[in-house]
């Protein structure tokens, strides 16, 4: 089984590294890419445990971009995690991260819920501050009932406590990825509503794979973005997004796979 998609603690997951390479593994991960968001810093323990387990990991990660003003993920394996510029791109998101947060946690308090940012931090460490700690606090203080309920409420983009974020054009980040000799595949474009012809345009710059497979796409949309995948020479990928129960319940391992031929593919396409 082969999974490109998931995260730990250093971003936005439930679980620390090696938790998260046991719960692969006992699921039947064989292959399995860590691919946080906008961040490498899980890597190093991701290693020593898969190689503890016997497990195949692809250094990966997950950066947010944006598309014509719409936000799009594009995510990284096969790369370096101490090539420089991505370091410094990593560095650079984790100041704006935490100044977004910061202003995400007044807005709250503004709306009359008393959060703080100590809160956000206790949960979140030393890692990549990301929404859904936000949510996972207010989950915890009782103020919604899920972190589903706090974005649909609260904090997906548009609503009374969201703060828009840094927009990387998402050419760019297909660029960072391919200079620190990751290939580059667009994640989830049933959610983000990637169309063919942005996906023709990133290949352009460098885009050399779609993930068909994932826990969000129902079985007509992989059939249909197989389908585009072949026609425009991109490697179909297969991910479950894993985050864990507290954050993603309906995400779980063993939801999506993709064949060995593919995964080698995306290996000799990496930059």
């Amino acid at each position: 089984m082969i999974d490109l998609h998931s995260h730990t603690t250093a971003s936005d997951g439930q679980h620390e590294p090696a938790e998260l390479i046991r719960l692969a593994h006992e699921a039947k991960v064989t292959t399995l890419a860590v691919t946080d968001h906008d961040t490498v810093a899980g890597l190093p323990a991701c290693a020593a445990a898969a190689k503890g387990l016997g497990m195949t990991l692809v250094n990966g990660i997950e950066i947010t971009a944006f598309l014509h003003r719409r936000e799009v993920h594009v995510l990284g394996h096969f790369v370096n995690p101490e090539e420089a510029g991505l370091m410094s791109f990593a560095l650079r998101l984790k100041g704006e991260r935490e100044q977004r947060m910061i202003a995400m946690v007044e807005k709250m308090r503004s709306l009359g819920y008393p959060v703080t940012m100590e809160q956000v931090r206790a949960l979140a460490g030393d890692t990549h501050f990301a929404r859904p700690h936000l949510a996972r606090v207010l989950v915890e203080l009782g103020f919604c009932t899920s972190t589903k309920d706090a974005f649909d409420r609260f904090l997906a983009d548009g609503r009374p406590g969201a703060v828009p974020r840094f927009e990387l054009p998402a050419a760019d980040a297909v660029r960072i990825i391919k200079a620190a000799g990751g290939a580059a595949t667009i994640a989830h474009p049933g959610v983000s509503k990637i169309q063919q012809h942005d996906l023709a345009a990133l290949k352009e710059v460098g885009l050399v794979g779609v993930e068909v497979e994932h826990s969000d796409h129902p079985p007509s949309l992989r059939e249909k973005l197989h389908k585009i995948a072949k026609e425009l020479d991109l490697v179909p990928t297969a991910g479950s997004d894993y985050h864990g129960p507290k954050v993603a319940p309906n995400r779980h391992f063993g939801s999506a796979s993709m064949r060995m031929e593919d995964l080698d593919r995306l290996h000799q396409r990496a930059g």
